[in-house]
């Protein structure tokens, strides 16, 4: 297995360099996910996205990629963004490469959920009123 890739970043997301960090011959399936700035949340209208992560956030998402890896026998990577995003934008990207498709579908879609519980992350949504509220806290 290569270099694990977890990392944050205030720059936008390539899907791409992602499904590299993990695909290699042995694999018949690489899942990647993305995360996209939606237009909505609860039934209100989001302008816009502020991601802001504690400072030890790419230890935390480092450890996780390593966790799930280890426990899946998996090549895994992530990045996930910072800073101000607007609709559309790419907020987190996830890969998992494996000989068949079913196990890299529920292994990356356990890495995501582990992320989203487990690395200090924190969103601020604008809406179209003009008022924010913070998720994750």
């Amino acid at each position: 297995m290569s270099e694990l890739l977890a990392r944050i970043s205030s720059e936008p997301l390539d899907p791409v360099a992602v499904d590299a960090a993990v695909a290699g011959p042995e694999h018949g399936a690489v899942v990647v996910f993305t995360g996209v700035v939606r237009n909505h949340d609860g039934g209100q209208s989001v302008t816009a996205l502020e991601y802001q992560a504690h400072p030890e956030a790419e230890t935390f998402l480092r450890n996780c990629c390593a966790q799930v890896a280890a426990e899946s026998g998996l090549p895994v990577a992530a990045v996930h963004r910072v800073g101000d995003l607007t609709i559309g934008d790419l907020a987190l990207v996830a890969a998992v490469a494996a000989p068949h498709r079913a196990e890299a579908f529920a292994t990356c879609a356990e890495l995501v959920e582990r992320i989203k519980r487990e690395v200090p992350i924190w969103k601020r949504q604008a809406f179209t009123d003009g008022t924010s509220e913070w998720v994750g806290l």
